[in-house]
Parts: structure tokens; sequence; C-alpha cells
């Protein structure tokens, strides 16, 4: 293994169609993940993206995307280099939908490591705070990480 690639997976017990809009509609996206973004998740888009706890702007170039299928966008999420990102979507049964995001990659090298922990840990919380919002209506984001205000570049 030379290189490190951050992932996450989960199910969310709603139709697949649903899912896709949580991702690729900002409007219900800031009920979960981000407070800001610039447009809609749509190919040939760049977009800049804006989290709660943090002051900085993340620039989002989306690649392609396949409605109820896949979104590939590249972006700097904090590292200083740009990676790619994959989410997939499948329907293994009725009203379930499995979400699977992979970024990548690093070398394996402490800085490597240290990004594939902390990248990981963020797209597990994504699909978590997702399913949240999604199924119970609850935003998990909210308050969350406001602690971290204080370490973050404002």
């Amino acid at each position: 293994m030379d290189k490190l690639e951050a992932s996450a997976a989960i199910q969310i017990l709603k139709p697949i169609e649903e899912v896709f809009e949580a991702i690729v509609d900002p409007k219900k996206m800031t009920n979960y993940f981000i407070s800001e973004s610039t447009g809609r998740m749509e190919e040939g888009k760049k977009l800049s993206w804006k989290f709660p706890e943090f002051g900085d702007r993340f620039p989002v170039n989306v690649m392609k995307v396949k409605k109820n299928e896949s979104i590939i966008f590249d972006w700097d999420a904090g590292s200083g280099e740009i990676h790619q990102c994959v989410i997939r979507l499948s329907e293994p049964m009725k009203n379930a939908t499995v979400v699977e995001v992979k970024e990548g990659s690093m070398p394996v090298t402490d800085k490597g490591l240290q990004w594939m922990r902390g990248n990981t840990e963020g797209w597990a919380n994504f699909l978590a705070c997702m399913k949240a919002y999604l199924e119970y209506g609850i935003n998990l984001r909210k308050g969350a990480f406001d602690y971290q205000r204080d370490h973050a570049v404002q």
C-alpha cells in the first residue's frame, strides 16, 4: 500500500432520489453539513463551501454528476492539496440508500496518516449527520464543533 484513502459508508432509510437531492441541493446540505454554498452541485460548476465552525471557504470543483448514482468533485479540504472525492449511491432495497464516500489520496507518511484519519472521521460525521437529518429531521452538526472556532483560521 503506497497511497492512503479516506473512506466511509452508511445506509440511510430513505429513497435514493431523496438522498441524492440532500447532497446536491445546498438548501438541504445546510441542514446537516455546510453553512453556505455558492450553488447546487452540478457538473462543471465551481463552488465555494463554508462550514459553520470555520472562517475559511473551501473551493469545490464539481467534475461529474450522475443523478441518483454518483457525485465526483475535487477540493482542498484543508490539507493544502487538491483531492478527488467520490460519493456513490446504491439502493439495495426499496427506501434504503447506501452512501459511500472515498477521498484520496495521500502518501503513507505521518502527514498522510493524519489527513486520512481526519478526513475519514469527517466523512463519517457527514454521513451520520445526513442520516439524522433525513430520517429524523435533526441537525446533529449544529453547535457540535463550536469548540474548534478558537483553533480555526478566521
